[in-house]
């Protein structure tokens, strides 16, 4: 039945991992997972990898078994069977079910031959719950740093886990130990890398399976995985830098063909290692992946964000810049119209106390220098789609909920509240936006983002100094992010610590 079983100290002691994973076989070597949680279902996830770093090392069809029970013992079975997986999917297995319990834990495990998976906790939505407990998170650089925050994270166990982007990152190996950066202005600061990629950089589907597999062999984000069901889309790093609905970052590198090609491979393993519901679609070359979606949490209603498949260019020449008049082109959308339709629509159709938006790039605006320049701003965010922005913000304004931004990309943290004008922060405040720092990756801008906090008052705490992630609690009458940070993300075992706890109902 069960093989003789280990703890695994990098989660909570309901989380186990079997002996068998001490053999050099064992084809769960990348974890198991869950995610897209409804009210009455949920998607199990694995992927048989006993030479993850090698393609995976299977060939020709597998069956593997799974089970989802109501006890951490795995005795009280809800759900059973036999599914099959082969090459076509890189051996990577997801179970949607439906029909379940709103609101409650449930425990799943796989078997392959003679081999148990580790098991795993995960929980189904509930709209009628009067709490929540939700952590966010984003950018997580493998040389950068330490998955550490994980494994706080998966000790905290929250109801779901809401990463918004750059779960991998495409670029090549780089060079172990500290080294001296310019960072502009006259100034150099110190960067780390404490562990190498596997590759050059990615862009064929055996480079991303092999990337992502060298993700999810951190013990530490197994861990967070294991222990509660993600809600997942990709910002730019997990295809390529600031890369824009079929426009690469360097079209004078890539072909329009030989991106196309290079999206449908990282579109295929993201979705080959992520617990989502649908693979992508294939038409002729374009390739298309369904993430943004609707969750309820109880007093919250998560709007998940997909801001890169459908966005127009950036524009002005991207990054920091000063305005130009393409920003004013009412059509510019860094969503597409049929997600800024769908969107639209539910925030004045909700009927939860809170209204959120899980963004991958900063909503609220940042001014990088002081008058009279004209101002400077990071036009691969919400800043270089203003007239867009404008019309959600208008509909956020008239909703009956309360709204909430969480955000990612930019490493580091700040509580920003939300303006009827972003760019005046003496207009009417309607709402709050909490932007997380990076799992590992570093903050070049961190200094010259300092040194603008003035030009900035909507900004009322700011770190781009520590790695970290967000735990939200929420309630009926209030939303509590906590910010936990890393002291020293290139140490593994470094202690988390709270930065700050921002109440809204104090706000």
């Amino acid at each position: 039945m069960f093989s003789r079983r280990l703890f695994l100290t990098s989660a909570s002691a309901a989380l186990w991992v079997p002996a068998s994973a001490r053999a050099s076989a064992y084809p769960f070597t990348l974890g198991v997972a869950s995610g897209s949680p409804r009210e009455d279902g949920i998607v199990l996830w694995t992927r048989l990898a006993p030479e993850p770093l090698k393609g995976g090392g299977m060939s020709g069809p597998a069956e593997v078994r799974w089970r989802l029970c109501e006890d951490e013992r795995m005795t009280k079975v809800v759900r059973q069977g036999v599914v099959m997986t082969g090459d076509d999917v890189g051996h990577s297995v997801h179970i949607v079910l439906s029909g379940l319990q709103s609101g409650r834990d449930y425990f799943y495990q796989f078997h392959y031959a003679d081999a148990d998976s580790p098991i795993g906790r995960t929980r189904t939505a509930s709209r009628t719950a009067t709490t929540a407990k939700l952590a966010h998170a984003s950018c997580q650089s493998y040389e950068s740093g330490y998955f550490t925050a994980y494994k706080d994270m998966a000790e905290w166990m929250p109801d779901c886990v809401i990463h918004v982007g750059d779960y991998i990152y495409e670029g090549g190996i780089g060079t172990l130990g500290t080294r001296m950066r310019d960072i502009g202005k006259g100034r150099r600061q110190a960067f780390e890398t404490v562990r190498l990629h596997n590759s050059a950089e990615i862009v064929t589907l055996w480079d991303y399976r092999n990337r992502y597999a060298l993700y999810k062999m951190d013990p530490h984000l197994q861990a967070a995985h294991a222990a509660a069901p993600w809600i997942v889309a990709m910002d730019d790093h997990e295809v390529d830098n600031n890369w824009a609905g079929d426009t690469p970052q360097d079209p004078y590198a890539q072909t329009m063909l030989e991106f196309r090609v290079r999206k449908l491979a990282a579109f295929q393993a993201y979705w080959e290692h992520m617990p989502i519901e649908k693979p992508p679609v294939l038409e002729g070359l374009k390739s298309t992946l369904q993430m943004y979606g609707r969750y309820r949490f109880g007093p919250a209603e998560v709007n998940l964000l997909d801001t890169r498949q459908f966005r127009d260019d950036q524009a002005c020449g991207d990054n920091r810049k000063p305005p130009c008049t393409a920003l004013l082109d009412p059509k510019r959308t860094l969503t597409g119209a049929a997600q800024e339709d769908w969107l639209l629509k539910g925030i004045n159709r909700c009927e939860a106390l809170f209204t959120v938006l899980a963004s991958q790039t900063w909503f609220g605006s940042f001014r990088y220098n002081g008058a009279p320049d004209a101002p400077e701003r990071n036009l691969d965010q919400w800043d270089g789609y203003p007239v867009q922005r404008q019309r959600l913000i208008d509909a956020l304004a008239a909703g009956k909920a309360r709204p909430i931004v969480l955000s990612g990309d930019w490493h580091c943290s700040a509580v920003m509240s939300l303006h009827r004008d972003p760019y005046e922060a003496k207009t009417p405040r309607i709402g709050h936006e909490f932007a997380g720092t990076s799992i590992a990756s570093a903050c070049p801008w961190a200094r010259d983002m300092k040194d603008a906090l003035s030009q900035n008052p909507h900004v009322h705490h700011y770190n781009g100094d520590q790695r970290g992630y967000v735990r939200h609690t929420v309630t009926r009458d209030n939303w509590s992010a906590e910010y936990r940070v890393v002291a020293d993300a290139g140490i593994e075992t470094s202690p988390v610590r709270t930065d700050i706890t921002f109440d809204t109902k104090e706000a």
